[in-house]
């Protein structure tokens, strides 16, 4: 097994444990949490926003690791200069804005929330804050790694 091969082997097995993990976070963490805070406050669905920004950033992340995952495979097949390459890459590129959505209502929401209830949400926003950092930092990167695709794809000639 030469290098190349091993390091997008390596690289899909942390992907698949970072799927494992997002869907222990969707499928155990997050309806606890929802339970715990039914028990505590019956009759306050305050969290309900807050668990559809969490359910769709869940959902969203795992169609962009699925993507990562089809790219590296277009890479190991010698196909990374192609347009289902392209294609993979706009799609965790819709995947990182869409994300971003979702973290901005969630501070919004935590925002008007705070106003109504007297809370402090400076710590939850500032998180909320560099999770959009992060995630625009991917769109970047993604963007940069489409441009040169891009090129080589318009620079060949077209098979009729």
């Amino acid at each position: 097994m030469n290098v190349k091969r091993g390091s997008s082997t390596f690289l899909k097995v942390i992907i698949f444990l970072i799927g494992i993990a997002v869907l222990a976070v969707g499928i155990v963490f997050l309806p606890e949490a929802a339970r715990r805070d039914a028990i505590e406050r019956p009759g306050d669905y305050s969290l309900y926003p807050l668990l559809i920004c969490a359910y769709g950033i869940c959902i969203t992340f795992s169609v962009a690791l699925y993507q990562v995952f089809k790219l590296l495979n277009y890479i190991e097949k010698k196909n990374a200069f192609s347009e289902l390459s392209l294609q993979s890459l706009e799609v965790i590129k819709k995947c990182t804005f869409t994300v971003i959505f979702f973290i901005l209502l969630a501070i919004v929401y935590l925002r008007v929330r705070a106003q109504f209830t007297g809370d402090d949400a400076a710590g939850p926003i500032s998180l909320g804050l560099m999770g959009i950092l992060a995630t625009s930092i991917i769109a970047a990167i993604v963007d940069v790694l489409q441009k040169p695709i891009k090129y080589v794809l318009d620079s060949q000639p077209k098979n009729n």
